[in-house]
Formats: C-alpha cells, structure tokens, sequence
C-alpha cells in the first residue's frame, strides 16, 4: 500500500461546508522538486473568495484542490536534479497544496527558514510577506521621509507593511480595529486611527497630503473615492482604485524578496506575530470566522497532533 496523509480539500466551490478533510496518496517528489513534510501552513483572506468560486477566473484550478498557500517545513525526500534543498533542511515558501501532512515543490521555490522563529510560525511569512514587500518596494517605492496612509493594517499583510514602510524611513499612519490597534502601534506606526470610528473614510480624521497610500482592505466605492484624493501613490492589493497614480496587484513568488525578508527577520528588524494558531482539521472553521470578520492577524494552520 501506498503511504497516504491528511490533506484539507474542497471538491466543489461553496461555504466553508465543502472544505473535506481527505485521506489521499503522499506525493513522491519530480525533477527539480523536494518533498515537504509541513510544520504549518497559514490562513489568507483570499483563499475565502478561492473557496466560494469568486477567484475561479483570476486563480483557475482543477478540483478536487488542496488549500494552503503558505508552506513552513521541512524537506523529506529529493527528486533528482535538484541543486538546492536537501534532506533535512527547514524551508519556506509560496507553494499550493500546503493544507496537508506533506506536500511537493519547485526546488527553486524555496527558501531556508528563519531560525529566530518556530518553523510553524514562519508559514505566516510567504503569502503576506511578499505582498507587502511588493507593494512597499515595487509598486510604492517608499523613500525615507516619506508619509504613508496603510488603510487595514491589522490584517495579516499589514503586519509587515507596517515595518517594512517604517524600516524604509516613512511616518505610517495606520489605520485598525480597536482589536489590532495595539498590535500595529508595536509594529511601529506612528499613528493609528480607529477605522470604526470612520464614517465611510469620508468625515475622518485622516490626514490629506499623503506621499503613499497602501489599501489592504476590501473597501466599498465611497472609501475608495476618499482614500484616492489622500495620496500622490496609491496601492491597493484588494478594491481597486480609481486614481491617477493607482496601481492594483496581485503578489507574485519571488524567492528573493522572501529570502530578504527572512534575512531581516533573523537580524531582529522584522517581527513575526501569530494571532492564533489552530489544527487542520479547524480550517473550515478559520474560514467561517474570517467571513463574519471575527478573525485578525495571521492564523497558523498546524497538523493535528
């Protein structure tokens, strides 16, 4: 018999119903890929949408699908060709399928994890972590002296943009709920405005004459308006906005930027924080609570013991 796993699949699109909880073959590592057993994966917002069918044109895939796009772990088995992980290694990265006891990837794809963190805690990085590097450094290109507007900065992405705009020399206004409010002032924003408080971000005391705005959250079209007269940049990674200087993207893989954030890491100049951890077979109940919006900061999602 063929040694089999856990894996979290959905077999159809839907609510948080159809995430199954599957016994299937282990895979066997390719050329040029290694085998992953994984420490954890972590819950990202957008893998809600990918769930319910809303993405099945941006992000196609072939049912019946593995969730988990973060992967921390540690590599089990090589194929051949493979000049990078070896047995043994604790390694990261942007790999799909992650939600499972074990998983295969793209040699290339990965990067070592950090050792200032438990393995598990790094799978909070690859998924967050690249889109807010991408967005502070590509798209926004933050210059010391700069002022930035970080719109939803209590989510999971907002936990390294935060830094990351501050480690580029910029005052950040953030903007979070009453829950996360404390968690982005220690991140390091010099100003946090309670988005409850806000009426549509229309009579708010948010500060005009921005050199950047980063939205990181869904908005509706009034928010969207205001925050497009605040900034001279604007970078959305959810609502797109419709401004001048507006750029909308969906994160890429890049193990380079990953690597850069892991060396910051392990130098103590980026904070990892989980909010919550839970077991594999929780996952439809992470995603239950993320669609009432009950959930913040970045969730581990761990094998069950």
């Amino acid at each position: 018999m063929s040694p089999t796993m856990s894996a979290a699949r959905i077999h159809e699109y839907g609510d948080a119903s159809v995430i199954r909880y599957d016994r299937i073959p282990r895979p066997s590592p390719g050329p040029g890929e290694v085998l992953v057993q994984v420490a954890a994966t972590s819950f990202n917002p957008s893998e809600v949408g990918l769930r319910a069918g809303y993405l099945r044109e941006l992000l196609p895939v072939t049912l019946p699908y593995t969730l988990g796009l973060d992967l921390a772990g540690t590599v089990v088995g090589v194929g051949a060709d493979v000049a990078g992980p070896a047995v043994g290694d604790r390694v990261i990265g942007l790999v799909e399928g992650a939600a499972a006891e074990y998983t295969v990837a793209a040699a290339g794809s990965l990067v070592r994890a950090p050792e200032r963190l438990p393995l598990a805690d790094a799978a909070a990085i690859p998924v967050a972590g690249l889109t807010a590097w991408q967005a502070v450094h590509e798209h926004a290109r933050v210059e010391p002296g700069q002022r930035v507007l970080i719109n939803g900065a209590g989510g999971g992405v907002g936990l390294f943009a935060v830094q990351l705009a501050k480690l580029a020399g910029a005052t950040v206004i953030a903007t979070a709920g009453p829950r996360s409010a404390a968690a982005v002032r220690r991140y390091g924003a010099d100003e946090v405005v309670d988005y409850t408080t806000l009426s549509a971000l229309t009579s708010t005391p948010l500060p005009g004459g921005m050199d950047v705005v980063l939205n990181l959250a869904a908005i509706g079209p009034e928010q969207a308006a205001a925050l497009a007269t605040l900034g001279e940049v604007i970078v959305t990674i959810a609502t797109p906005i419709d401004a001048p200087r507006a750029t909308h993207f969906v994160a890429r893989n890049d193990p380079a930027h990953l690597a850069r954030l892991v060396a910051l890491i392990d130098k103590g100049e980026l904070v990892v924080e989980i909010a919550e951890t839970y077991p594999l077979t929780g996952l439809d109940e992470v995603h239950r609570r993320a669609e009432a919006g009950q959930t913040r900061g970045k969730i581990i999602i761990q094998g069950d013991k």
